[in-house]
C-alpha cells in the first residue's frame, strides 16, 4: 500500500512492480515474503484483467524472487562468538549502542531508527516500542505505527545495555552541543551527527557492512542480528512463546523458517 496503493491501474507498469520487489528485498525481506507479495498482486491484477479494467496483466512480464530451498538450512543468525566479535569492532563506533540494542533486543531495524527517548525508560530497565522509521518511494523517511499490534510491546532491558543507552545519551548531548543551532532536535535515540533521523540504507552501507569486514563475518542483513537475538534466547531455553512475544511476531510460524531446528526444540 505505501509503494503502490496511490497509483492508479492504468499507470501501474512492470517496471514500479519490478522495483517494489527490489525494494522489499534490499530492506531484508526474504525472498519467500517478496514472492508472497507477487502471488496476492498477480491474482488481483488478474482480476481486474477479468473484469476489464485493465488489458493486460503487468505482473506477468515481472520477475519474482524465488526462495532459496536450502534458506531454513543456512545459517542466518550469528552465534554467541561472532555477536561478541562484532560487538568488539564496534568499540568506538558512534551507533554500537544500535548493534547491541539489536542483538540484545530483537527490535527491527525499522523500531531501532524509529526509537525515541521518551519511549526509553531507564529507571524501569525497559523501553517500549511505539513507532517505526521507514523510507516509500513516494514519502521519503517517515514514521508510522508499528506493522502489527504483536509489534506495539515493551522490551525489558539487562542492566549492562540501561548503562550503555545512559552513555550513548550523554554522547549524544555532546554532539548537539558541538553542532550548536545546527542540531535539529528529532527526540530520536538513533541519530545522524545533526540530529536528524537515519538514513536505513545508509546505516547498511556505509556503518553496517564495512563493520562485519572489521570484525571479520560473513555479510549478513541487519535484519539478521534479529534472528541472533532469537538464537540466543533459545540457547537459553527460553520457552518459544516468550521469543515471539519479544520479537512482536503475531504468529510464531513467521520465524518457524529460519530456526525450525531450534522452535522445534524449545516449542511448549
Amino acid at each position: 500500500m505505501p509503494t503502490l496503493g496511490h497509483v492508479k491501474l492504468n499507470a501501474l507498469t512492470s517496471e514500479r512492480v519490478q522495483a517494489l520487489y527490489r525494494s522489499k528485498q534490499d530492506s531484508g525481506l526474504s525472498a519467500r515474503t517478496v514472492e508472497l507479495m507477487h502471488t496476492v498482486l498477480r491474482i488481483a491484477l488478474n482480476q481486474a484483467v477479468r473484469w476489464e479494467y485493465l488489458p493486460k496483466n503487468v505482473t506477468d512480464v515481472v520477475v519474482a524472487p524465488t526462495p532459496d530451498k536450502n534458506a531454513a538450512t543456512r545459517t542466518s543468525y550469528l552465534t554467541a562468538e561472532q555477536a561478541c566479535a562484532l560487538l568488539e569492532a564496534a568499540r568506538g563506533d558512534r551507533l554500537k549502542v544500535l548493534y547491541r540494542l539489536a542483538i540484545s533486543t530483537g527490535l527491527r531495524e525499522s523500531e531501532l531508527l524509529g526509537l525515541r527517548w521518551q519511549d526509553v525508560h531507564l529507571q524501569r530497565v525497559k523501553l517500549s516500542v511505539r513507532q517505526q522509521l521507514t523510507r516509500t518511494k513516494k514519502d521519503g523517511l517517515c514514521f508510522t505505527t508499528p506493522k502489527s499490534a504483536k509489534s506495539i510491546r515493551d522490551v525489558k532491558l539487562t542492566p549492562g545495555t540501561t548503562e550503555v543507552l545512559k552513555a550513548h545519551r550523554e554522547r549524544q548531548s555532546e554532539e548537539k552541543l558541538m553542532v550548536g543551532n545546527r542540531w535539529q532536535d528529532s527526540g530520536l535515540v538513533f541519530t545522524t551527527t545533526l540530529g536528524t533521523p537515519l538514513n536505513v540504507r545508509n546505516t547498511t552501507y556505509r556503518s553496517f557492512r564495512p563493520l562485519l569486514e572489521r570484525a571479520g563475518l560473513p555479510r549478513i542483513r541487519f535484519h539478521d542480528l534479529r534472528h541472533t537475538c532469537a538464537s540466543a534466547l533459545l540457547d537459553r531455553n527460553v520457552n518459544s512463546k516468550k521469543v515471539q512475544e519479544l520479537l512482536g511476531h503475531a504468529n510464531i510460524s513467521v520465524k518457524m523458517d529460519i530456526l525450525l531446528p531450534r522452535y522445534a526444540e524449545h516449542a511448549g
